[in-house]
């Protein structure tokens, strides 16, 4: 069998095993153990288990990750979403469908904390869900912001999944932050746009609220303030060289942590709380690493990037078809599959072939621009019909909402997506110029 053979019967050995509920961690080391021996046999294989788990778990840079799941967890303890929602509508809710885009900007800001999409979309539509029906917002618009505002949690830094695909293409993890700043904003504001245009279209779907006074929104900035400053001190120690990102992480740890303990009458048992939170994640995330580490061993020994490689050398495609391939496949995974899951296993059978097309870009330069891009049209998946994570999350708090009036409400994100997406695929700089202008 030749490796493209090899892994092909891996990744549908997988998928049945995701169709039949096991954990993909399980199921990753399921399919990776049985086709590492295949291939090589089990003393190898017991050789692999004994020194790779070490290896990779001993690399300093994955210190971050539980950090950054800790200061998400405080985030939640403080109340910081509900603060950021309430700030973000004291500013637009008195616009047309103003509330909507609120919870867009609560959801960009909360995702600066806490870094994952599903969370930041559970978490935003507790808080903003109640207000917007309050103002009569159509249940398509009220439920299709909050599934697509959540998206924006995994790609505003700072962003673990970006700091495993930085680890995985070995990639300094403060310059995939800042890449991912424009794309971020831009994410934010295509949105609030698609919210604009969708109002003026249907008026009816998202009333004008009250305008606040100008000593109510001095009051909002006031409650927000300690936010943008945790965000400032770790970012921009960060870029600045003050301190590592894990370093960062433990400043945005302690930071909100004093804000839950402070702001959110945190006690003793919401701190364990917390702690077992961020544990239990770091866990899962951790056990997923170890399967995909495996699962992706197995494809370096079938050589399947390599063959891969050397068809798309042969068809003589445009690098540009190859790379909107690649994005129609991942955001078909986004779709049934968990961000981390696709990107460990996906990046390592992608990547090396799109380091191989000439894009007009240094190699340095495509591995930021590729990771970026691949993040997200994950994420794009997580609301994309038939099957959309976040819409599934969104959907369960609002029961009387129909799933159908759901998916219509995420159509005006999902063109500005395909809009921002081959925008950032047309001008690469878009994504790099921030990264060129530190260089």
């Amino acid at each position: 069998m030749s490796g493209i053979e090899i892994v092909l019967g891996m990744f549908a050995a997988l998928l049945l095993l995701l169709l039949i509920r096991v954990p993909i961690a399980v199921a990753m080391l399921l399919v990776g153990m049985t086709t590492y021996t295949i291939l090589s046999g089990w003393d190898p294989l017991l050789n692999w288990l004994k020194t790779s788990g070490y290896y990779l778990f001993s690399t300093h840079s994955l210190s971050v990750v539980p950090l950054f799941l800790l200061m998400g967890q405080f985030a939640s303890k403080a109340g910081m979403s509900k603060a950021l929602f309430d700030a973000a509508n004291v500013w637009l809710g008195h616009r047309r469908g103003g509330i909507a885009m609120a919870a867009i900007g609560g959801c960009a800001g909360f995702g600066a904390i806490c870094g994952s999409s599903l969370a930041t979309a559970a978490t935003m539509g507790q808080v903003a869900l109640p207000e917007l029906r309050r103002h009569n917002y159509s249940g398509s618009l009220a439920t299709g912001a909050l599934a697509a505002g959540g998206t924006l949690g995994i790609l505003i830094p700072p962003s673990v999944i970006l700091v495993i695909y930085a680890i995985l293409v070995e990639a300094n993890i403060a310059t995939m932050f800042l890449a991912a700043f424009i794309p971020g904003i831009l994410a934010a504001i295509g949105y609030i746009i698609a919210i604009a245009v969708y109002v003026r279209i249907n008026p009816e779907a998202g009333p004008a609220g009250e305008k606040a006074s100008a000593a109510q929104r001095l009051r909002s900035l006031r409650d927000i303030w300690a936010v943008g400053l945790i965000f400032l001190i770790v970012i921009g120690g960060i870029y600045t060289g003050v301190f590592t990102p894990t370093e960062g992480a433990s400043f945005g740890a302690i930071g909100t942590g004093i804000l839950a303990f402070t702001y959110g009458r945190m006690r003793l048992d919401g701190l364990v709380e917390c702690v077992l939170g961020a544990a239990e994640a770091t866990a899962m995330i951790f056990l997923i690493l170890l399967g995909a580490e495996l699962f992706n061993s197995v494809i370096a020994l079938s050589r399947m990037p390599f063959q891969a490689a050397d068809l798309i050398a042969a068809s003589k495609l445009s690098p540009y078809i190859i790379l909107i391939a690649m994005i129609a496949f991942y955001v078909a995974l986004g779709c049934v599959m968990e961000s981390l899951s696709i990107i460990l296993i996906t990046v390592p059978v992608f990547y090396p072939i799109v380091e191989g097309l000439d894009f007009g870009l240094s190699p340095a330069e495509v591995k930021i621009w590729f990771g970026i891009l691949a993040l997200i049209v994950v994420e794009v998946g997580l609301i994309t019909p038939p099957v959309g994570m976040n819409v599934f999350i969104i959907n369960s708090m609002a029961r009387d909402i129909p799933m159908l009036e759901t998916f219509k409400g995420v159509t005006p994100f999902l063109i500005s997506d395909i809009v921002r997406v081959g925008l950032l695929i047309a001008f690469p700089a878009l994504t790099l110029c921030l990264v060129r202008l530190t260089n």
